[in-house]
């Protein structure tokens, strides 16, 4: 599905979450003039839904998240209608009724009669098989569940579900989609709760449970909850919320049926549910006390049962680690489970679980966690792989972090191209980045801030450079598709590229923004710029760290072209043409510049004086040398930057108030 070619999306039900469905299409779609209507027989529903969507828009507006007339313009894409004839000519349906197959089976046959065969169907049920909700529906090839998150025009995940029947084409092709229009989709096979809301239900189970047993009250066990596994709130105050204590009574009930017998309806939600009462959670701003040892054992309790449930939904097989370890940390606002357990040592982890598993008999060990022990831990990648046309395609995937870059991540890539390099199939290599805001944003400022000493910072530099070198230097061509904008280590990985192109239409394509931090680029940012730009040009960009547009980058030879459609599909064609001798791309002098300027007056306004002598020095020095030996002069020059104030003074504001403050330099 291209986003651009979809003119009309229904969305059906206005109650909990689907006017906030509606209103992440409108957000995301109404650019293209696309009409977004949302479909319920309840008048007083829609007015209510509509009420809700213009509050949160002109909130939007008031924050400044959207212009008044882009606030204008999603208003004008959304349309509230009890008429089920205005669903006519949709592309796309998404459902978000009540959890009810009977009610879910009504609505789509109603549709089914509107629509035509290209329409796609898709059920934003929590819990229900497409085998089930779509049962009676001609065309089942069509049709997949998308499980949103509270709240859904905010959380990022959604759970692509296709069914026995769904066509495999649409479910990549909705993968894609999903991921164009800014959320973070994964792919889960058919199963009841599919693969997150287990864990989610799971832990609410676990919390009620300790509240059953007297190991404290709801407000203790939620601020043991939150300190267990770094949630955003506790399973008592998520359970008021969201109104989740219905659907969380009914989803236990299931899973006991259709997973394993340890999940059931603990008899204190059955009474809140009857009752329709919520939980005696905290206030905001409250502070909790707890007992150090009441803390400990409800600490463990939570970690255990979290390892393994994750584990538990590994080993029935229906999700990749590496999509549910991203998914549930975003989609829950929790740690990432298998991190986690990495983290904390795989076999504390392991002991946790087995603690857990002795304690609740029903609860079988994960066989998956039995092979991660053996194996020293879970092996984790941000990187996500594929083979089209007969090139490589590697997507580095940290949305949390905006793709932002860490040696980690660097090694995965390189052991990636490692893997296919001698395989004759392979004709050269696309790198780019999960989604559409950032290529890569970056090196992480979490690694950079634990630099200490100099030698740590030249060993730091040293590292991200050799595999830089090694993509540079690579046997076969590397196209760096470029989807987001490209900050410090993001544009010195595409410049190591044999050529970059980006989408157009990006006001920001790259920054150095180092100076603006109290350092120098280390990964050479210093000796490829002036190499492909010119000493003079590369030097005012880098000396002032001014982002730098589409626009102009292919202007200046920083990339080879801007690209309208499908950006990935034409950074392949690029790499074949190249591979076949069709384009010739012409790659950088590695020998020392020629040149006879000297470094021009250039306004630093707040920057660090002391940082832009270093810079100064390792650009035109660095640029007579040959890029070897330029590259190892910038190393140099970064740990000079670890012995000034102005390195600590740019890190310790950056973290304190973001990018956008002005770190107080003292220039020396």
């Amino acid at each position: 599905m291209n986003k651009d070619l979809i003119s009309k999306v229904a969305v059906v039900g206005a109650g909990q979450i689907g006017p906030d469905i509606a209103l992440h299409f409108a957000k995301s779609l109404s650019s293209n003039n696309t009409k977004v209507i949302v479909l319920d027989i309840s008048e007083a529903a829609l007015e209510k839904a509509k009420a809700k969507a213009w509050k949160k828009i002109d909130k939007g507006v008031d924050t400044g998240a959207f212009k008044p007339a882009q606030a204008e313009q999603i208003k004008s894409a959304l349309q509230f209608t009890a008429d089920y004839n205005e669903v006519k000519g949709a592309q796309l349906v998404v459902e978000a009724a009540t959890e009810d197959e009977i009610i879910k089976d009504k609505i789509f046959r109603q549709i089914e009669q509107l629509t035509d065969d290209n329409c796609v169907f898709l059920s934003n049920s929590s819990h229900m098989q497409p085998e089930v909700i779509f049962r009676n529906i001609k065309n089942k090839s069509r049709c997949l569940v998308a499980h949103y998150f509270f709240p859904a025009e905010i959380n990022p995940v959604v759970e692509i579900v296709p069914g026995k029947e769904s066509s495999t084409v649409l479910t990549n092709n909705l993968l894609d989609f999903y991921e164009s229009i800014g959320k973070v989709p994964i792919k889960v096979r058919s199963s009841y709760g599919y693969a997150i809301d287990p864990v989610f239900e799971g832990l609410c189970q676990t919390a009620i449970m300790c509240f059953e047993k007297g190991w404290g009250n709801e407000k203790e066990i939620d601020a043991a909850a939150v300190k267990a596994l770094g949630l955003g709130v506790g399973p008592f105050t998520a359970l008021n919320l969201t109104g989740g204590n219905p659907i969380t009574a009914h989803g236990l009930d299931e899973c006991n049926k259709l997973l394993m017998p340890w999940f059931h309806t603990p008899a204190a939600l059955h009474d809140k549910n009857n009752k329709k009462e919520n939980w005696n959670t905290a206030q905001r701003g409250e502070k909790v006390e707890l007992d150090p040892a009441k803390e400990r054992k409800l600490v463990n309790e939570f970690r255990g049962a979290y390892f393994a449930l994750t584990s538990y939904i590994l080993d029935i097989g229906i999700v990749d680690i590496n999509d549910f370890n991203m998914a549930t940390e975003l989609s829950l606002v929790i740690k990432p489970p298998f991190a986690f357990m990495n983290e904390i040592g795989i076999d504390k982890a392991y002991e946790l679980v087995e603690q857990f598993c002795s304690a609740h008999k029903s609860f079988p060990f994960p066989e998956v966690l039995k092979a991660a022990k053996a194996s020293g831990g879970w092996n984790l990648r941000d990187i996500t792989t594929r083979v089209e046309n007969n090139v490589f395609i590697v997507t580095i995937r940290r949305p949390k972090a905006l793709n932002a870059l860490n040696l980690n991540i660097l090694k995965q890539i390189q052991h990636a191209l490692e893997e296919v390099q001698n395989n004759s199939a392979i004709k050269g290599v696309v790198i780019t980045g999960f989604g559409v805001k950032a290529f890569v944003s970056g090196a992480d400022i979490g690694m950079l801030a634990s630099l200490k000493t100099p030698e740590e910072g030249f060993d730091n530099s040293q590292t991200f450079q050799s595999v830089l070198n090694y993509i540079e230097n690579y046997s076969k061509p590397i196209v760096c598709a470029m989807n987001g904008f490209a900050f410090g280590g993001g544009n010195e990985l595409a410049m190591a590229c044999t050529t970059r192109i980006c989408r157009k239409g990006l006001n920001v394509l790259v920054c150095q923004p180092e100076v603006n931090l109290g350092f120098i680029p280390g990964a050479g940012g210093t000796q490829r710029l002036p190499r492909i730009v010119g000493i003079e040009k590369a030097a005012e960009i880098l000396r002032t760290g001014r982002p730098v547009s589409c626009k102009e980058a292919e202007e200046i030879g920083l990339i080879y072209k801007r690209v309208e459609g499908n950006l990935v599909s034409e950074a392949v064609s690029i790499v074949n043409d190249i591979a076949d001798g069709k384009l010739n791309i012409k790659h950088f002098s590695k020998e020392p510049l020629q040149f006879n300027t000297s470094p021009v007056s250039v306004d630093l306004g707040h920057l660090s004086k002391k940082i832009d002598d270093i810079l100064v020095k390792a650009i035109y020095e660095g640029s007579k040398l040959n890029l070897r030996e330029g590259l190892k002069l910038e190393s140099q020059m970064f740990a000079e930057c670890m012995k000034t104030d102005d390195m600590k003074i740019g890190l310790d504001n950056f973290k304190a108030n973001g990018p956008k403050a002005k770190a107080a330099f003292v220039h020396h």
